[in-house]
């Protein structure tokens, strides 16, 4: 019985109701009027953004001193030679290493290691260049 009288006085509440109710939409009216000045900037048209930015690449351009300017791109085929590869094998066995294994395509072209303490080939007195 007691809880039914408490369903009862809450829904009875009017009041109550009625002040939560105003207190809501003076919430929801106080933070409308904040959202422009907050997140105004979301309004703005792309277009405007736009010109904006057309603006500021108008300035004028200053003549480079000759040792300052930027040099013309060079082609990569000038200093990279690509030498067609060999037949792909057809086993995976001679797929390993396939490549290095041709004497124009080789991973290690004039390989030397470079210590500034000497090095280890010259201690032993091996070559400098690697052996197969």
């Amino acid at each position: 019985m007691a809880h039914r009288r408490t369903d009862l006085a809450q829904s009875c509440n009017f009041v109550a109701r009625d002040n939560c109710w105003k207190k809501y939409i003076e919430s929801e009216l106080e933070a409308a009027r904040r959202w422009s000045h907050k997140w105004g900037f979301l309004k703005t048209p792309l277009e405007e953004l736009i010109e904006d930015e057309k603006k500021e690449n108008t300035k004028p351009k200053i003549q480079l001193p000759e040792h300052l300017q930027v040099r013309p791109v060079t082609p990569v085929e000038k200093y990279i030679k690509v030498i067609p590869s060999p037949p792909v094998p057809k086993t995976t066995q001679g797929f390993i290493g396939w490549r290095a294994a041709v004497p124009g395509l080789e991973l290690e072209h004039d390989f030397q290691i470079q210590s500034c303490k000497g090095t280890f080939f010259k201690d032993l007195k091996w070559p400098c260049e690697p052996s197969d």
